[in-house]
């Protein structure tokens, strides 16, 4: 993180240098804090030759403001402030966190007029800041001109002025855990691969015992025992051992079953030896998403104390051409006994994710799983990189992901599933292969998926789109997005939590 942000909150803030950042709502004639920013009503003269009118997002940018307590006052649009959405709000402290520069100390004022905000606004404002603040820039020996190699970065002292000061301190002790756990999944998205493999995975999630988390972590001789030969046959081509990570955290009653959830984790896929063009493979550093996102959302339930069971599985593998690698054609039995023929070595993250996703329901007996994988490209063709293809066996599920999925903006779009479409993974020579051709790409994995799930309520999560390269706004800019972490996040607590 480039910028560090040492938030606080008040109901009054005296000014003294330094930078203000006051909202104006379409309605309003002032912004929020103008006559403690602005006695002198700058903003009044400015505003009209600027043709700024509080357009949601847009900004007027005052330097020096005549009488001002402060250095610099920047007005930003809220918009028909009485519509905003819990997102909109996440995007406001997002182009807030934007345009602090060259300042140590920085009071915002989120009460203008017409602007209903409640603890909640306030802490979702604050939330979009930490995760704009965010930047990867760990390799990067020279750093720009505010940020010199050797320089010390002097944490940024924030104070959102807002009347329900009090409540908003206790609601922004959760944003800092969804921050801390968006964080987690975009540094582990954006690690390069020769840093992180399986091993070096295994022991970031093992860190979270610091929370309370409890981790399990299962070597290749224990995977074997287990008979997950779909997943170890996806890693035998590579030096790295592969590695399952089981992580529980226990927040809930002890006889509440707990949620599961389930990440595909191939640190880097060449596609083995059915290799990927060269061109772009780079980007398969990013293959493991699922697995990141599922390790940030565990972080986060643990961070907040989340009120509910939760389980969080990863399959860790590498997939690489070798002599010792998997071929198409091989026929390998998954740890549930049920046969697979490999059509093509790089149609691996389902191998990977149905010995996770079968080991799961077996010992867990949870009351649903969902499973997220950067797992087609298919998807990509079908929604883009604005929303997550959605596959489920369970309407009730479907339609509490989607809902989460439209109150935090990380959207999903239900994809179909049938039985016309599992023929299309039947083969000659095993019980099923894994892979049915490109038409219906996505599907077709899916309900691969799907044969390993018995009659427990299932969601699959296509991330390929959104877990990585994905559309940046207001509140990332960074290549690893963290997607699904507050998704999941906001499943579990508008559902799940006792």
């Amino acid at each position: 993180m480039s910028v560090k942000f040492e938030i606080s909150f008040a109901k009054s803030a005296r000014l003294s240098g330094g930078l203000a950042i006051l909202l104006k709502d379409t309605d309003s004639e002032l912004p929020a804090g103008a006559e403690s920013a602005d006695p002198a009503n700058v903003f009044a003269r400015a505003a009209p030759v600027s043709g700024f009118k509080g357009k949601v997002l847009s900004s007027l940018d005052l330097i020096a403001p005549e009488a001002s307590p402060a250095d610099r006052i920047i007005v930003i649009g809220a918009g028909k402030a009485r519509n905003l959405t819990a997102h909109d709000w996440l995007k406001l402290g997002g182009s807030a966190a934007a345009k602090i520069r060259n300042t140590e100390k920085v009071a915002i004022f989120l009460d203008a007029p017409n602007i209903d905000v409640g603890p909640k606004e306030a802490a979702d404002f604050a939330l979009g800041m930490l995760l704009r603040a965010y930047s990867f820039d760990t390799y990067k020996t020279k750093k720009g001109d505010d940020d010199e190699k050797g320089a010390s970065r002097k944490a940024v002292k924030v104070t959102i002025v807002t009347q329900e000061a009090a409540a908003t301190k206790k609601l922004y002790a959760a944003s800092e855990a969804v921050a801390g756990g968006v964080i987690l999944a975009r540094d582990l998205v954006n690690e390069p691969p020769n840093v992180l493999g399986p091993v070096e995975f295994a022991a970031k999630a093992k860190e979270l015992e610091k929370l309370g988390v409890e981790i399990e972590i299962l070597t290749e001789r224990e995977m074997r025992r287990l008979g997950m030969a779909a997943l170890l046959g996806v890693a035998q081509g590579s030096a790295r051992p592969p590695r399952l990570v089981i992580m529980q955290w226990k927040g809930g009653k002890a006889k509440d079953k707990p949620v599961a959830f389930i990440g595909k984790g191939v640190v880097f896929d060449t596609g083995g030896i059915s290799i990927k063009p060269a061109a772009g493979m780079e980007d398969m550093k990013g293959d493991m998403g699922g697995a990141a996102a599922v390790t940030g959302l565990m972080h986060t339930l643990a961070a907040r104390e989340a009120k509910v069971n939760a389980i969080g599985v990863i399959g860790l593998v590498e997939n690489m051409p070798d002599g010792n690698a998997q071929r198409p054609g091989d026929i390998v039995t998954s740890m549930s006994g049920q046969t697979i023929e490999i059509i093509n070595t790089d149609a691996e993250g389902r191998l990977v994710l149905c010995d996770a996703l079968w080991y799961t329901n077996d010992r867990f007996k949870p009351q649903f799983m969902i499973d997220l994988a950067t797992l087609t490209g298919a998807i990509l063709v079908a929604l883009g990189n604005l929303q997550a293809g959605l596959f489920s066996n369970d309407d009730k599920l479907a339609g509490e992901l989607t809902a989460a999925g439209l109150a935090t903006d990380e959207r999903l779009w239900r994809m179909p599933l049938g039985k016309d479409y599992d023929k299309m993974i039947d083969s000659k020579f095993a019980d099923m292969k894994n892979t049915g051709g490109r038409h219906a790409g996505s599907t077709t994995a899916a309900q691969f998926l799907k044969r390993f799930v018995g009659d427990t309520p299932w969601a699959h999560l296509d991330i390929a789109g959104t877990a990585m390269g994905s559309v940046q706004d207001e509140i990332n800019q960074s290549w690893g997005s963290g997607f699904g972490v507050r998704l999941l996040d906001e499943l579990v607590r508008a559902n799940y939590e006792s």
